[in-house]
C-alpha cells in the first residue's frame, strides 16, 4: 500500500487546482506527509522580451514581479484550507513548460505522489483531460492521483 511522504500538487490557481490541493492536504494529514505546492511560470513571455530587444534590467524586473505575484497567490490559495497548517507545506516555482517542470520537480524532490487536477485554467472541455495532466500521467514515475 502506498504511504506517501512527499506529495506534489501542481497549481494554476483555478478552482480545479483548489480541489487537488484539498485532496493533497487530506492525504498528507492522514500519512503525516509533506506537501509541495508547485506553480510553473511560462517561458513565452521571456521570449517576447528577447524578440523585442527589451533591456535586460526590464526583463529581470518583470520576472521578479511575476515571481512575487505567484508567491502571493500561493499564500492566498493556502489560506482557503485551514487544515494546511496541520501539515508541512512548501511552495515552489518553476519556469518552463508546465508538464516538463512538474516531472523534473518529481525527480528533484523524490516525490511519492502527484495530485493534479484533470483540468486547469486552459481546460477546453469538461470531458477531456487537460494536456498538462495527460502528459504528467503518461510520464510520471510515481503514482498520480487525478482529481475531477
Amino acid at each position: 500500500m502506498l504511504r506517501p511522504t512527499k506529495i506534489l500538487v501542481p497549481t494554476d490557481f483555478s478552482e480545479y487546482s483548489d480541489k487537488a490541493l484539498q485532496q493533497g492536504i487530506d492525504i498528507a494529514r492522514q500519512y503525516n506527509a509533506q506537501v509541495y505546492l508547485f506553480h510553473v511560470l511560462p517561458v513565452e513571455l521571456t521570449h517576447v522580451f528577447v524578440d523585442y530587444a527589451v533591456p535586460l534590467e526590464a526583463m529581470e524586473s518583470f520576472e521578479k514581479q511575476q515571481t512575487e505575484s505567484v508567491k502571493e497567490s500561493m499564500k492566498k490559495q493556502l489560506t482557503k484550507f485551514p487544515k494546511a497548517q496541520e501539515v508541512e507545506v512548501f511552495t515552489e516555482i518553476g519556469r518552463g513548460i508546465p508538464y516538463e517542470e512538474i516531472l523534473k520537480e518529481e525527480k528533484r524532490k523524490e516525490i511519492d505522489l502527484i495530485v493534479i487536477a484533470s483540468l486547469g485554467r486552459t481546460g477546453l472541455a469538461k470531458y477531456f483531460i487537460g494536456s498538462v495532466a495527460r502528459n504528467v500521467l503518461r510520464h510520471a514515475t510515481c503514482p498520480v492521483l487525478l482529481t475531477k
